[in-house]
């Protein structure tokens, strides 16, 4: 099950990277990429101050986080 929702572009590096930790320690997430769903995109302006400033992590308890570390996301999930 997945723990949260990345907004993600193809082209991003600091989207590569965090996926690439996340599958390495194991936590599960569900990608969307804001270049193919519109609403997507809309969500990350909202939360960024009108920016659509990838990768924005949102977590079921509707908090998000701007580029987070693996860290930042694993105390998240842990709290």
């Amino acid at each position: 099950m997945a723990a949260f929702t990345m907004y993600s572009t193809p082209w991003c590096g600091y989207c590569h990277r965090l996926k690439g930790q996340l599958k390495r320690a194991g936590i599960e997430f569900t990608e969307v990429d804001i270049e193919q769903v519109p609403d997507a995109a809309a969500l990350v302006e909202k939360i960024n101050n009108g920016n659509q400033t990838v990768p924005t992590v949102v977590f079921p308890d509707g908090t998000a986080m701007t580029n987070p570390s693996l860290a930042q996301v694993a105390e998240k999930l842990a709290a």
